[in-house]
């Protein structure tokens, strides 16, 4: 009875998955404010019930009533999070909301199934992470000063990034975090965030020549220590964030060709300066060549990802535990397997969602600095996730980059949540600045004689419309007559 229940569960979970990503490209559509706020609403209702499904499934298959604990405190956090941004931030963008907590609900699942206690952690680290997100976007609309501390976060992501190289040990071939007191902190995601600003600072003025360069400098600094720290993944995305933020803010092509090309000829010398790029390359290009040794890891990606097939074998009714590092690096190739390639694309899709939704707020602001902001996170957000994906598929060699809201890592998701905060800032700030210019509209059409110079321009309007059709018919009897 409980395989059927299984069986049965699956379909049902691809199916409220894809309404709810179906509902997060719709919402675009809709003008009207109240039809917005019916799909949203469907949204929440959807990511409750998949939760609900998911963890009494693992519920029947381990009769362990932990799983039914985690459901409801990842039902009463989701709950909570809709309240707390419809109660302060009424001007927010749900459906922001609505994919982190979907991103974030996934995540839950697959670690629940693969390891409840590390499980248990990533969601105390995501309440911790979002009760601080929470002040965020009151500080990103309050407080100004955030454009002239340009070369403090600069300053400070350098320090931070040579603090990790100097103390930490070395995991998995590379300085990746910095242990304080029994907790262990990965500062390069931290230093994702103050390096956009400074970069965003840096460009958001006239970006001439000199300010390119020094952009460029201490761009490549931050890439240099994460190249001596063997932090490679890193290190890409920092470089192809900077990259497109000095494109957007200055138009020139010749920029981002010389960044690329630059980018290229670092990616050959990492080749041939550390053994460890070169077995993760031998691993990419024949991984049945290196089973045993370096390619196991991928081998036994792939072989997850074939044998879930489009509906997933269903929860616990898989072998992911057997990828190594499956939580963190591998988790894309364990939805595959037991959640289905539909449930997987459908994941990707929200990211995507996120992405454009994102790439909207950073087109809308009228301020450069906080539009190359919006630009910066939202290009190391999407430059993350084609790592993790494009790694775990075999499309690129693996990078050790963790799928942002769904991988187990404390550093990881704390830093996504604050990152989403900020953007949850600045579209509220896209909303004010719309709402002061109504109020402006509205404050001119009700000045003395304002009726009267909208008379008189409509009705100079309608004088020429009327000139113009005479015109037209003027040229048309002449072609008649000719």
């Amino acid at each position: 009875m409980i395989n059927i229940i299984v069986e049965l569960s699956k379909y049902l979970i691809i199916i409220l998955m894809t309404l709810f990503t179906f509902q997060c490209f719709r919402i675009f559509k809709k003008k009207d404010e109240d039809d917005k706020k019916y799909v949203l609403r469907k949204q929440v209702i959807l990511i409750l019930f998949l939760n609900l499904v998911a963890f009494l499934v693992m519920y029947l298959q381990t009769m362990e009533i932990k799983m039914l604990i985690m459901y409801l405190q990842v039902a009463a956090y989701i709950v909570v999070l809709q309240v707390m941004y419809r109660i302060f931030y009424k001007k927010a963008s749900m459906l922001v909301v609505n994919n982190m907590c979907m991103l974030l609900s996934c995540g839950f699942i697959m670690l629940s199934r693969l390891d409840f206690e590390k499980a248990e952690k990533q969601f105390f680290i995501v309440v911790a992470g979002t009760v601080i997100s929470l002040l965020v976007p009151v500080i990103i609309r309050k407080v100004k000063l955030l454009k002239d501390l340009t070369w403090l976060y600069g300053i400070l992501g350098i320090i931070l990034l040579l603090a990790v190289l100097a103390l930490s040990k070395v995991t998995g071939g590379a300085n990746l975090a910095l242990e304080i007191g029994g907790i262990s902190f990965q500062f390069s995601e931290l230093v994702k965030i103050t390096f956009v600003f400074f970069v965003a600072g840096i460009l958001r003025g006239d970006p001439n020549f000199k300010k390119v360069v020094t952009a460029t400098v201490v761009a490549g600094i931050h890439v240099m220590i994460l190249v001596l720290s063997t932090d490679l993944g890193s290190a890409l995305v920092f470089f192809m964030t900077y990259v497109v933020m000095v494109y957007v803010a200055t138009k020139k092509p010749l920029y981002a060709l010389a960044g690329l090309a630059g980018g290229s000829l670092a990616a050959v010398a990492a080749y041939f300066l550390f053994g460890h790029v070169r077995q993760r390359v031998v691993a990419w290009k024949a991984p049945f060549s290196v089973y045993e040794t370096n390619g196991y890891q991928i081998v036994q990606s792939l072989f997850a990802i074939g044998a879930g097939g489009w509906f997933g074998v269903g929860l616990f009714a898989g072998s992911p535990k057997s990828i190594p590092v499956v939580t963190q690096d591998f988790i894309f190739a364990a939805i595959c397997e037991e959640m289905g390639a539909i449930f997987a694309i459908c994941l990707l899709l929200v990211c995507m969602s996120c992405f454009l939704m994102i790439l909207n707020i950073s087109m809308r602001m009228s301020n450069k600095f906080y539009k190359l902001i919006a630009l910066g996170l939202g290009t190391e957000y999407a430059f993350q996730v084609f790592l993790t994906v494009g790694g775990t598929t075999k499309f690129i060699p693996m990078t050790g980059i963790t799928l942002p809201l769904v991988s187990y890592g404390g550093s990881s998701v704390i830093c996504t949540i604050v990152m989403l905060a900020i953007i949850q800032g600045l579209y509220i700030l896209r909303e004010d600045e719309g709402a002061e210019l109504e109020k402006q509209k509205q404050e001119r059409n009700q000045r003395p004689g304002a009726q009267y110079e909208q008379k008189r321009r409509k009705g100079t309007e309608q004088t020429r419309e009327k000139s113009l059709e005479e015109k037209i018919e003027e040229e048309t009897e002449k072609s008649l007559r000719w």
